[in-house]
């Protein structure tokens, strides 16, 4: 019997579990977070959007971070 080990993943400060494994791109439209206009931070590091097909790793931390205009 094989048993799945749940992906564990940090975002913008909230825990969260999957099943499943999935990538940067799947794990943003299951969280209903922007896919345009962000950028992404994984465990302090730019993370370029060029990888967002990537698998996402146990434990990552990840920051979803937007352009904020001001004056």
């Amino acid at each position: 019997m094989t048993s799945t080990i749940p992906i564990g993943v940090t975002v913008n400060g909230v825990d969260h579990e999957f099943a499943e494994p999935l990538s940067v791109r799947e794990l943003l439209a299951r969280l209903e977070l922007p896919c345009q206009g962000v950028a992404l931070a994984v465990d302090g590091a730019v993370f370029s959007k060029s990888r967002w097909d990537e698998p996402v790793g146990r434990g990552w931390t990840i920051e979803v971070l937007t352009a904020v205009q001001g004056g």
